[in-house]
């Protein structure tokens, strides 16, 4: 299967079915003329030219000031990329390396770049054949784009660098020759094209938001099982409070709550209890706010990789070339803090019920879960691990785009620090589904502690399906490989839609 590349906006719902799909990319006829026009008049306009043209005939950043001779223009771009390359650290995931192909693809097909045809033809052949390159995680300040990453991502197409080919890391060289590929000349502007720009920053967002939408509705399954296990009460999720404060996020999980828990036996008995503790009581709040708050990231993200992102742009049809800001992440360094922060709370909220499900303060349920506790610890350390994440979620939440260090002698003086943004971002989700996980395996002990009542049909499903992988426990085992095997429940499993009229 094929996906063209166009003027048509990149969703998330297509990136997704790119990656799950395996899809291959080509361009479509509109950005191939896109992309030869605007090269075009590029190349008119330096011949036909005197005044100097920033990254274009000068040097870059600070070094502005610097003009350089056209017979050099090449030699410039290629110095561009090798001396930027200088991302270090932790390597970054395939699948958003893949990311930040598509997107830089993408960009540039939208012809107000200057690339050649060949370029980006090279960047889809590199995701077509997943020769990914080998990129690190630190080194962006978010601002003149994601200039250390981006260039370690394309020092590639000029035979420079490592890349994962075949499950190995190899000399991009070495792939190149072996593939028949060419080294890139790259002309004009091509340099500071592919690496001016926030791709490094839309990839780690799109990764963790297409994460984030599976997790909120997994937030709201697992809450609900808990609620049902804690012999909890479905007054506060009733659509007469919801509309008395009607944010939409709290709308949907009380509606979606109510759902989960159509024909419980569980809500069928009295109940002893008048009001339930917050992280119960206060699920519709606290989870709708959180996808209030996606949903507002998401439009920023969704925004931003359907935008030129690189410098300067070119304006073809108005004669115009103008070095301007676009590369600026503050928008992604806000709106990553922030969702951040938001899904965080999925994960605080999440590690309460755990505890009150094990806590013994509902004498309904044995003290941590198991029988012969004393002599079992049972699911004591499991809520130790999530509290420990939780804690760690709120270090990490710390916002980075309150952050700036000038840099190109002072050229670039105010920074997003977007790139750790971007990062940090990914981790916390990460954390959120371990914590869910872990969740999720105490609800489920406690649901089958008091068998032969059941819950709702769907969450009788959801756990018949868990129980595939994460057994019930009697007594004492090893509790780190039901963690592991819960949290590969969440990643990979699917789950039915679930609606209520």
């Amino acid at each position: 299967m094929i996906h063209y590349i166009s003027s048509h906006r990149l969703t998330f719902e297509i990136i997704e079915d790119i990656l799950k799909n395996d899809y291959k990319l080509a361009l479509s006829k509109e950005s191939r003329q896109l992309i030869v026009d605007c090269k075009e008049y590029l190349d008119n306009k330096i011949k036909n030219t005197d005044h100097p043209i920033y990254g274009i005939t000068t040097g870059f950043g600070s070094l502005c000031k610097i003009s350089i001779p056209k017979e050099d223009l090449s030699r410039l771009q290629a110095n561009l990329v090798m001396s930027h390359a200088c991302s270090v650290g932790v390597p970054v995931a395939k699948d958003i390396v893949k990311l930040m192909l598509l997107l830089k693809a993408h960009a540039l097909s939208l012809g107000k770049s200057g690339v050649q045809l060949a370029t980006v033809e090279r960047i889809i052949a590199m995701f077509n054949n997943d020769v990914l390159p080998v990129v690190r995680e630190q080194g962006s300040l978010g601002a003149s784009g994601d200039l250390a990453p981006l260039a370690n991502l394309f020092l590639p197409l000029i035979g420079e660098g490592e890349v994962y080919y075949k499950g190995e890391i190899c000399d991009a060289k070495e792939v190149n020759q072996l593939l028949g590929w060419q080294p890139i000349t790259l002309g004009a502007k091509e340099g500071l094209a592919l690496l001016n720009g926030t791709q490094f920053m839309s990839s780690h967002a799109v990764y963790a938001l297409l994460h984030i939408f599976k997790l909120v509705k997994y937030a709201d399954i697992i809450g609900a099982l808990s609620l049902d296990a804690y012999d909890g009460r479905l007054d506060p999720f009733m659509p007469q409070v919801q509309a008395a404060r009607p944010h939409p996020g709290q709308i949907e999980t009380a509606r979606n709550v109510m759902a989960l828990l159509e024909g419980s036996e569980f809500q069928n008995k009295k109940k002893k209890y008048l009001q339930d503790p917050y992280s119960f009581r206060c699920m519709p709040q606290v989870h709708g706010a959180t996808k209030d708050a996606v949903m507002y990231a998401a439009s920023v993200v969704d925004r931003e990789i359907n935008s030129v992102t690189d410098n300067p742009t070119i304006f073809a049809d108005d004669d115009m070339i103008i070095s301007g800001g676009n590369f600026h992440g503050q928008p992604l360094a806000l709106a990553l803090d922030f969702v951040s922060i938001a899904v965080a709370e999925l994960a605080s909220i999440s590690e309460r019920r755990t505890y009150r499900l094990l806590s013994g303060d509902r004498k309904h349920l044995p003290e941590f879960l198991v029988a012969n506790p004393g002599l079992n610890s049972g699911f004591m350390i499991p809520q130790y691990a999530a509290a420990a994440i939780v804690s760690q979620n709120k270090q990490l939440c710390t916002p980075c785009s309150v952050d700036s260090i000038p840099s190109s002698n002072e050229q670039e003086d105010h920074v997003s620090m977007g790139g750790n943004a971007a990062t940090k971002t990914v981790r916390v989700v990460e954390n959120v589904e371990k914590v869910l996980a872990i969740e999720l395996m105490n609800a489920a002990q406690a649901i089958d502690l008091q068998r032969p009542v059941k819950t709702s049909p769907y969450l009788e499903k959801f756990l018949a399906d868990f129980r595939l992988v994460v057994p019930f426990s009697d007594c004492d085992r090893v509790m780190y490989k039901d963690i592991d095997a819960a949290v590969a429940f969440l990643r990979h499993g699917e789950f039915e839609e679930f609606t209520r009229e």
